[in-house]
């Protein structure tokens, strides 16, 4: 979640070197193993060390009584630079049994086989994963990391706006939200700053969801190349869905970015804009924001355009692998069911207002208005697609110089589209 995969992965002679490096990890529990390895090690980010230590604690504890005997080496990784530190692991043979990677990290290492395939049936809640978070863990249709813990986007808005303007329900259904936004910018119309939906134009997380919610992809994958599919019939809808309502609602600057919308939000010239759960908290930081707003702020998962139902929202979040170096498979498998059982999961969700891993735990944090909107968003989720030159098209950008042309009407939505397609199959496409 937190950080883009830059370094080359010095992988080819790690992965020669792993005969069995396809095979799936044994969907057995790895009981009477404590002979064969007397110590597992698992890194994972300073966020559970942070957050939840005694989640991870009680896991471990979980695991031991499983495996006696078994040392459980718990090392925390700092984000800045984890990457670094993990190829050098594995082009030296010392990678760690368990790893943390970010959802947007995963990628390239699945690509370059540096993950054990794993059997989703043999982890807890496999069938109720988050849908963004289990697509950041599957390549070429099969499974290399378990889903984590996650973040979602929704809409952050101002109750007092809302009210003043007769708003008084949030919307279920894309059209009620832009028929509560012209309500909104008719109410305050003598302000030229105002905007019902602030949306920056490369804001293409948000807008990526318009595409999603009516059916689109931004690219699919036929065989063993892939397809830009952004001026598919279903796609095309759902970006002139945005425009409509972009244009509708938002002074926001059609060629700006969402970087600072926090800052922007608490100014006092936006009734709502899309945002991420710890964008709440930036609102109100009184370095950067306004926390006389606290008592006035709310949020609700963007509704779809079919009502009753949430637009689906880009999933950040954190997944857990075994390196395929790992001579402890089965072991590492154990400690990642332990760790991701539905009490482990629960209990890191209620300490660390985290979002859990599967929609059945979505209602933990229900009584929590700044958490419980967000976890509800992300029963309704997307990721990008998982090709290895991925992060070459957000290098390219693509998707936000696209989204641009569509806002100022440089190009037609159709025009824009296909570019962008042509674009995206190129990149992705592209030999190394």
């Amino acid at each position: 979640m937190r950080r883009p995969v830059g370094a080359a992965l010095a992988l080819a002679t790690v992965v020669a070197a792993t005969a069995v490096a396809a095979s799936t990890v044994s969907a057995q529990p790895a009981r009477g193993t404590a002979k064969a390895a007397e110590s597992i090690t698992v890194w994972l980010q300073v966020d559970a060390q942070q957050s939840w230590p005694a989640v991870v604690q009680q896991a471990t504890q979980a695991f031991q009584a499983q495996h006696p005997g078994v040392n459980v080496n718990v090392e925390y990784q700092n984000w800045s630079g984890h990457l670094t530190k993990f190829d050098a692991s594995l082009a030296g043979n010392t990678a760690p049994d368990v790893v943390e990677m970010g959802n947007t990290e995963t990628t390239k290492y699945m690509a370059a086989g540096a993950f054990a395939q794993l059997n989703a049936t043999k982890y807890p809640n496999s069938a109720t994963w988050l849908k963004g978070l289990k697509d950041s863990c599957t390549y070429a249709g099969k499974l290399f990391c378990v889903p984590y813990y996650a973040g979602a986007r929704g809409v952050i808005y101002r109750k007092d706006v809302y009210r003043k303007a007769g708003v008084k329900k949030v919307p279920t259904s894309l059209a009620e939200f832009t028929s509560a936004g012209q309500k909104l910018m008719k109410a305050n119309k003598a302000d030229k700053r105002f905007s019902a939906l602030y949306f920056p134009g490369k804001n293409w997380y948000a807008g990526m969801s318009f595409v999603y919610d009516f059916g689109g992809q931004i690219a699919v994958r036929k065989g063993d190349r892939w397809q830009g599919s952004l001026d598919s019939p279903k796609a095309l809808q759902g970006l002139k869905a945005l425009k409509s309502t972009v244009l509708a609602l938002s002074r926001a600057d059609k060629r700006g970015d969402e970087a600072k919308q926090q800052q922007t939000f608490a100014q006092g010239h936006v009734a709502s804009m899309i945002g991420n759960g710890w964008e709440w908290g930036v609102i109100l930081d009184p370095k950067s924001g306004d926390p006389s707003l606290a008592d006035k702020l709310g949020a609700y998962p963007m509704p779809s355009h079919v009502k009753g139902h949430y637009m689906p929202t880009f999933l950040g979040g954190s997944d857990l692998a075994i390196p395929v170096t790992s001579k402890n498979r089965a072991l590492a498998a154990d400690w990642i069911r332990a760790f991701t059982s539905t009490a482990s999961v629960r209990s890191m969700a209620e300490v660390g207002k985290v979002v859990p891993n599967t929609t059945t735990l979505k209602d933990v944090n229900k009584a929590n208005k700044q958490v419980a909107p967000f976890a509800a968003a992300a029963s309704a989720s997307w990721f990008v697609p998982t090709a290895p030159n991925w992060a070459n098209v957000e290098k390219a950008n693509v998707l936000p110089n696209m989204l641009v042309d569509i806002f100022t009407n440089r190009k037609s939505v159709e025009a824009a589209a296909k570019s962008a397609s042509k674009q995206i199959t190129d990149i992705l496409n592209a030999s190394a």
